[in-house]
This record gives C-alpha cells, structure tokens and sequence, in this order.
C-alpha cells in the first residue's frame, strides 16, 4: 500500500462555552495531583543539594 502524505489546516474549533467551562474546571482538579508530586520531587532534590553544601561547609 502506497501511504500518501495528507496536510491539513485547522481553522476553527466549534466547542459550546459550557462544554468548554467544565473541561477547564476538570483540567484544573486535574492537576493538584500533580502539583502534591512535583513540590514532592522538588523537596528531596531541594534536601540532597541542601545537606550536601551543609556537609561541604562543615567538611572544610
């Protein structure tokens, strides 16, 4: 089968404002999830980089 390459433009979206509204508020309880894990994530490497210069100075 010979796959021929198709392009396309987009040039308008029709979403009703409700529909829109209610994807908006489920993207952002969508991402409390995720900001608990980032401050997580950033806590430890904030604690590693931070006990590791405490060692450094006390080292020296």
């Amino acid at each position: 089968m010979d796959e021929k390459e198709v392009k396309m433009t987009l040039k308008d979206i029709d979403i009703p404002f409700w529909n829109l509204v209610l994807f908006l508020i489920k993207l952002a309880f969508a991402s409390i999830p995720a900001l608990f894990v980032v401050t997580f994530v950033m806590g430890i490497i904030f604690s590693l980089t931070s006990g590791l210069f405490e060692a450094m100075m006390f080292h020296a």
